[in-house]
Order: C-alpha cells, then sequence, then structure tokens
C-alpha cells in the first residue's frame, strides 16, 4: 500500500462497494511478535488497524487493555520505540493510532504529529482530548497529513454531534456504551441508538465500538452503521500468548461473520 494510506478513503470504498469495515485495535509493543500480529490481522481482513501506544493512565481503556498496556510498558516498550518499529513496515492497510492526550502534549503537537507519519500512520485517536481544546492539535495533525479521528459518546447532545462530525476525519468513532472498553455478553442499545443519531447527520463513516466481542455483536452494530471497531477480544489473545496465525484466525470470524451479512 502506498505510504500512510488515508483511512476514510479506504473505508469510503468499502462503503461504496455495499461492504461493512473492520477495524482492529491491538496492543503496541506487547510481545516480540506484535509487528507480526499487525500483519496478521491486515492478512485476516482488517481494513485499519489501530495501534494502541500504551499510556500510564488509560481512562477509556478496560482491564484487559490495561493489563495490555502493563506488559508492555514493563517490556520497555516506549512511544518512540513503537513508532520506531513501524517504520519501513509498510502495512497493506492504513494504521491510526490511539493513545491519550498527555503523550501529544509532552511531545510537542508538531513533533508527535510528524513521528506518527514517520511510521507510516495515517490517523489519530486521543479519547481524552476535548473537542473544546482540539485546535492546536488538529493543526498540526493537517499539517502531517494525520486524520484526526474524534469519539461521540451515548449521552452527547445532537447540536455537538454534528459538531463532532463535521470535525472528524477517517471516521466518526461511535462509543458504543458508557463504560471502559471491554467484552460485554451483549450489545449494549446504546450501540444501536448512538450509531442511528450518527448516520442521520454525516455522511462520513460511521463504526461502532466499545463493547463489540463476537461476530454476533459485530453483524448486529453493523447493521446501523458502516462497521465495528474491535480490541479487547484481539488483545486478551495477545495476552494469551497466541501467536499472530491464532490472533488473525480470530479476525476472520469478524470479517467472515460481516461480508456474510453484507
Amino acid at each position: 500500500m502506498s505510504e500512510n494510506a488515508q483511512i476514510e478513503s479506504v473505508l469510503r470504498k468499502k462503503m461504496d462497494n455495499g461492504n461493512k469495515a473492520l477495524v482492529v485495535y491491538i496492543t503496541g509493543g506487547l510481545g516480540d511478535d506484535w509487528i507480526q500480529t499487525m500483519h496478521s490481522v491486515i492478512d485476516a481482513g482488517a481494513d485499519v488497524v489501530e495501534i494502541g501506544i500504551p499510556f500510564s493512565d488509560p481512562v477509556m481503556d478496560g482491564p484487559i487493555i490495561q493489563m495490555a498496556n502493563e506488559s508492555s510498558m514493563k517490556s520497555g516498550s516506549t512511544p518512540v520505540s513503537i513508532l520506531s518499529d513501524l517504520r519501513g513496515e509498510n502495512p497493506a492497510a492504513p494504521l491510526a493510532a490511539m493513545t491519550y492526550y498527555n503523550l501529544a502534549y509532552r511531545m510537542g503537537h508538531e513533533r508527535f504529529a510528524s513521528g506518527l507519519s514517520s511510521a507510516g500512520i495515517s490517523g489519530c485517536i486521543l479519547p481524552d482530548l476535548p473537542l473544546e481544546e482540539l485546535d492546536a492539535w488538529s493543526d498540526s495533525a493537517l499539517k502531517s497529513k494525520i486524520e484526526t479521528i474524534l469519539l461521540a459518546a451515548p449521552t452527547t447532545p445532537d447540536a455537538r454531534l454534528a459538531e463532532i462530525c463535521e470535525r472528524s476525519y477517517g471516521f466518526v468513532y461511535a462509543v458504543g456504551l458508557l463504560g471502559v472498553t471491554g467484552v460485554r455478553s451483549e450489545l449494549a442499545d446504546s450501540a444501536i441508538k448512538i450509531a442511528s443519531r450518527l448516520k442521520k447527520v454525516t455522511s462520513k463513516p460511521v463504526l461502532v465500538g466499545v463493547g463489540i466481542g463476537n461476530p454476533e455483536q459485530a453483524v448486529k452494530a453493523s447493521e446501523v452503521s458502516d462497521g465495528v471497531i474491535v480490541g479487547s477480544a484481539v488483545v486478551q489473545e495477545m495476552l494469551d500468548g497466541s501467536s499472530p496465525e491464532k490472533v488473525g484466525e480470530l479476525v476472520s470470524t469478524f470479517r467472515n461473520a460481516l461480508d456474510k451479512n453484507c
């Protein structure tokens, strides 16, 4: 794939073909073979891969991803080492970094954005950066051609939803439920509601994340959205020490279910 393939164009092509998008989250630096896992999940059908850059206080993340963060950091990984590992990999799908604003702030907006770009990353998700404080980061991101992906929570008022959609690039991240990331036994009704509300106010890709734990939930969420984001279920496989191929097999079950129901 050409360098820094833009996320929105890839997802729009998927939508135009009548298919549903699959974004897969993995934790950067988790295990010696995490780069191979990234390639494996792409081979298994991920349209975009979110690379989690571990942070010491991940307020959005539940116990599985928190554990993965801790394991990654204990092994010596840092934001700089993770970006360094990605340089020159040229993955066959676009990448988005998912981390917290403190890292971008401490590194400096321009340095962080250019660091993402030079590592072949096309997008960035900073879930704790409020809309009102977006400008400084967003300006630096645009200069480095980094798509800033914004989140919309189930409790977000309609007027604010429209503003989030207007300022989000790549896709709009529909947060499926109030609370932290993690696998749930059932898809929350709030996931359907927030995706439906977003689709009424934007033509940009709308993807549901948080609480998508199995292929059945992915299919249900995609009935009202343009696709799903799967994280904790995949990261649990990585924590369990599964091979990149085994993680890819799990991703294939989501890909096949989404394709079957298009």
